[in-house]
């Protein structure tokens, strides 16, 4: 189903990380997959930055909010203040259903939003939008 797209996984849990992990190597088997474990970090691989983990294009972002060092939010705010990362498509992923939390997530221009203990079966539409955008930005692939 996704091919070629890859996907930040920005998740300080490894419980957390292992479950989206297999949902989604579930839905897309050569999905490729890079972990952030805060905010700080993910900057550093959009940027190009890191030693050692690297994000090909095109991809999305699958953020947590709660984090050590660079919390969610701190991290959106960063991204769509830069203008070299402005347009990277994030959904959320979170343990919040806040309505204040999902309303600051979507002024921050969010691709989706989702609570982790409802996600389970929104996994194969999280897919299913994930491969509309790879379809998008390269549809001739």
């Amino acid at each position: 189903m996704i091919n070629e797209l890859s996907v930040l996984v920005v998740e300080d849990d490894d419980v957390a990380s292992e479950s989206i992990t297999r949902s989604l190597k579930k839905v897309s088997p050569n999905i490729n997959l890079v972990y952030a474990e805060h905010g700080k970090v993910a900057i550093e691989i959009l940027k190009n930055e890191h030693p050692s983990r690297f994000l090909t294009t095109p991809y999305v972002v699958l953020l947590d909010l709660n984090m050590p060092v660079m919390n969610g939010f701190e991290f959106l705010e960063y991204v769509r203040e830069d203008p070299s990362l402005q347009d990277t498509i994030v959904f959320i992923l979170t343990t919040s259903n806040d309505d204040n939390d999902r309303t600051r997530a979507y002024d921050n221009n969010v691709a989706g939003y989702m609570v982790k203990s409802a996600v389970g079966p929104q996994f194969a539409k999280l897919a299913a939008l994930m491969d509309a955008y790879r379809n998008a930005v390269e549809p001739n692939r």
